[in-house]
């Protein structure tokens, strides 16, 4: 956590918001791009790059692996992802050792080796290579199913886009998109001793489903859940988690998602949808396969 606080996010988010701005550029004159394949994935390598400190992998190649890992999260309901997940995870941890060969750019990941110079703990290389594989993957494909969410949002609701021209409505509208369409839908938990929620016993051992998605359309939590409220003011949502177990990239993402409106707010021509997108057929990540749009005035 110290060596998240030090880096610099801002220039992360100017920087994401530079990529953004060329990219868009680049897509202007064409008739259909897929937002999910030409936005989504660079900007979340390259963010997530950045933030780390490592040199950038090729996204294609990155993202064939990162999609089998996260297929390979719903192995409970299809056992034949879990073999792909596991390769998937094997050229993960290879990218990661090559990281640990070189001296890396500065980031996350060189402030927490050179301040555990020195550590007699025998375990902390492996440690941190782990949490390195675990933040580039976690974070990447969050960040990717969050951008693309956010994005079919504001195409669903056009006029949610300009009221973010105010900073105030900016600020508190990112978490809402989250809220509204987050990109994790749930989570696992053991119990380690019986409790009784709702009525209904959990025994020690037992697993217990989490439903985020369903939590954060609580209506007892949140007034009028299914409507989209950028103002929306406290927001506890659960879209990166919440406590001890809340994602570590959170502020990153909100920084990318800040720089990517701002992006289509300062775009000449506005952003629509070109064709019905694909949800992609998972069960734990809420992403699209395939996001179609166009800039057009």
């Amino acid at each position: 956590m110290n060596a998240l606080r030090a880096q610099d996010l801002d220039a992360i988010g100017r920087r994401a918001r530079s990529l953004l701005d060329a990219r868009f550029d680049q897509l202007a004159d064409r008739a259909e791009f897929d937002v999910m394949a030409e936005v989504a994935a660079p900007l979340s390598v390259a963010v997530i790059s950045d933030l780390l400190g490592v040199d950038e992998p090729d996204v294609d190649s990155f993202v064939s692996i990162s999609d089998a890992i996260m297929r390979s999260m719903d192995a409970g309901l299809d056992p034949a992802v879990a073999e792909p997940g596991r390769m998937a995870r094997r050229e993960l941890s290879a990218l990661v050792e090559s990281w640990f060969r070189t001296s890396g750019r500065p980031g996350l990941l060189s402030h927490v080796r050179e301040h555990a110079k020195g550590s007699s703990d025998t375990d902390l290389d492996l440690y941190v290579r782990n949490t390195a594989r675990v933040m580039f993957q976690g974070g990447y494909s969050t960040m990717v199913a969050a951008v693309g969410n956010a994005v079919h949002t504001l195409l669903r609701h056009p006029n949610a886009l300009d009221r973010m021209r105010d900073s105030a409505v900016l600020r508190t509208g990112v978490d809402e998109l989250v809220r509204f369409d987050g990109p994790v839908q749930g989570t696992s938990r053991i119990a380690t001793a019986p409790v009784e929620v709702g009525g209904v016993t959990v025994n020690t051992g037992e697993t217990v489903l989490i439903l985020f998605a369903a939590a954060n359309h609580d209506p007892a939590q949140f007034a009028d859940p299914e409507q989209l409220l950028l103002d929306r003011l406290p927001n506890r949502h659960l879209g990166y988690g919440w406590g001890t177990h809340s994602c570590i990239g959170t502020v990153a993402a909100q920084t990318t998602l800040r720089a990517l409106i701002s992006s289509l707010l300062e775009n000449p021509t506005r952003l629509h949808a070109a064709s019905p997108p694909v949800r992609r057929n998972t069960a734990t990540m809420r992403a699209f396969d395939l996001l179609p749009a166009t800039f057009c005035p």
